[in-house]
């Protein structure tokens, strides 16, 4: 079976080279984001040569793998045809498919690991790399929703659900969606230049190119959909109120509620008061200012609803650990 590979000129030697790999009931958005970032780099225009960029699909056969949405690609080679690569990129889709990967995707994941070649996971690709055993004592970008599965199946890895991307060195995992997008931004300005690195932006409609620590889903959003109505509509009004946080009994009463009835289904499905939720958005609020913003920590902590910077401080350190001053410091750091 015969497949259109975009040409290269001769003698052209790709700055990056890229593998796919699909993963049963795989998600495409992720995908299609990640591969397109790729393809508007590898060439002027919309010429779609891979020059700058190479990539291939690859599997453990040639059958047609299907996604979520039934829609099949088909591999272009197996692991045993495989060249060489920077990158493996893995794209999971349907947990409850994960068991159906075949156990040469795992033994080609830890073989090309062991040559250096870094590993991506993209959406629940990151249970997958998680499986190898390669991410044991490591960060893993999770989605919010499978943070407790993966908690569950994978102990010694640590969950991270509020960045885009998180790179551990030679591991690099998304939540997947259009963070895909950005991972793949983040890959192609190291290998490929800023200008380069950036072109498929534009052409993908994307207006600008988030960094890590950019929250992709926002805090407690979950909670708006739970199907409580009381619940649904009092995070609402706490994310409008962020900066002027109120009281539980004005809380209840523009809700014609009761505080026993709002304590009690928050309890019920927040597993937390009222009152905690919202201080927990606006810690968490603070904490992505700090990051993605140049405001001073006294100005942060009065736009997030805090008494003084001090009063802001001792919540942040207790929810987070260290100040926020310390916060920022060595997250910045790390950046340079």
């Amino acid at each position: 079976m015969e497949f259109w590979t975009p040409e290269r000129p001769d003698g052209q030697e790709p700055d990056v080279r890229f593998a796919f790999i699909l993963t049963p009931a795989f998600t495409i958005l992720p995908l299609a984001g990640f591969a397109d970032a790729v393809r508007h780099s590898s060439d002027e225009a919309d010429r779609s040569r891979q020059i700058f960029c190479h990539w291939e699909v690859l599997g453990h056969d040639l059958a047609p793998v299907h996604s979520s949405t039934g829609m099949a690609i088909t591999p272009w080679k197996t692991y045993a045809e495989a060249g060489e690569y920077d990158y493996v990129v893995v794209v999971g889709g349907l947990i409850d498919q994960l068991e159906e990967v075949h156990p040469d995707t795992y033994a080609f994941l830890r073989a090309e690991h062991a040559k250096g070649t870094k590993l991506v996971g993209l959406c629940t690709g990151s249970f997958a790399l998680a499986k190898t055993g390669l991410l044991d004592g490591r960060r893993a970008a999770i989605h919010a929703h499978h943070r407790p599965e993966f908690m569950q199946m994978f102990p010694d890895v640590v969950p991270v659900e509020n960045e885009l991307y998180v790179s551990e060195g030679d591991i690099l995992t998304c939540p997947g969606g259009t963070a895909a997008i950005d991972l793949a931004v983040e890959i192609l300005i190291e290998h490929c230049g800023r200008s380069r690195g950036m072109k498929g932006l534009t052409a993908l409609v994307v207006d600008e190119h988030r960094s890590a620590h950019e929250v992709a889903r926002l805090p407690y959003q979950d909670l708006e959909e739970c199907g409580n109505w009381r619940v649904e509509q009092a995070v609402k009004i706490m994310r409008q109120k962020l900066r002027e946080p109120d009281t539980t009994e004005h809380l209840a009463e523009m809700l014609g509620s009761t505080v026993r009835q709002l304590n009690r289904v928050f309890l019920q499905h927040a597993k937390a008061t009222p009152q905690e939720v919202w201080r927990d958005m606006r810690l968490q609020h603070a904490r992505w200012r700090l990051m993605n913003s140049k405001r001073t920590i006294t100005q942060i902590s009065y736009e997030c609803g805090f008494s003084d910077s001090s009063h802001f401080s001792r919540w942040f350190k207790t929810k987070f650990g260290e100040t926020p001053k310390r916060y920022r410091e060595q997250r910045l750091a790390k950046q340079r």
